[in-house]
């Protein structure tokens, strides 16, 4: 299944990086569901469901809060890794290189299934 994503990166002054959560030009990336937690570390890159359409976050992205459609969330973790979950709706928040993804249900996908779809 190919995605359609677009990343987009907005440079912010030194001033604004100097205070971000993450100096060291990473995500720190919390999923959640409304019963567990499903993953927290630090990633490269994510890609979220919004209702507008696949949305990318990289570091230093602009802060934003969207809400999320039942699809998928992909994490890049710094080995390059793929890590996927199927989710229902919920909401996104990223702000200081932090992305909080708040989900009604998720399930982790395994490794063959990462790689079939």
């Amino acid at each position: 299944m190919a995605d359609n994503v677009e990343f987009s990166q907005k440079a912010q002054p030194a001033s604004a990086q100097a205070g971000s959560a993450s100096s060291d030009g990473l995500l720190d990336v919390n999923v959640v569901a409304a019963d567990r937690p499903l993953w927290h570390g630090k990633a490269r890159s994510a890609t979220i469901p919004a209702t507008s359409g696949g949305m990318g976050i990289l570091p230093q992205h602009e802060p934003i809060l969207t809400v999320l459609e039942k699809g998928r969330v992909t994490i890049v973790e710094l080995d390059g890794t793929r890590r996927s979950f199927m989710v229902d709706d919920g909401f996104a928040s990223f702000d200081s290189n932090r992305l909080t993804v708040a989900v009604e249900r998720g399930e982790e996908l395994n490794a063959s299934q990462n790689a079939s779809e």
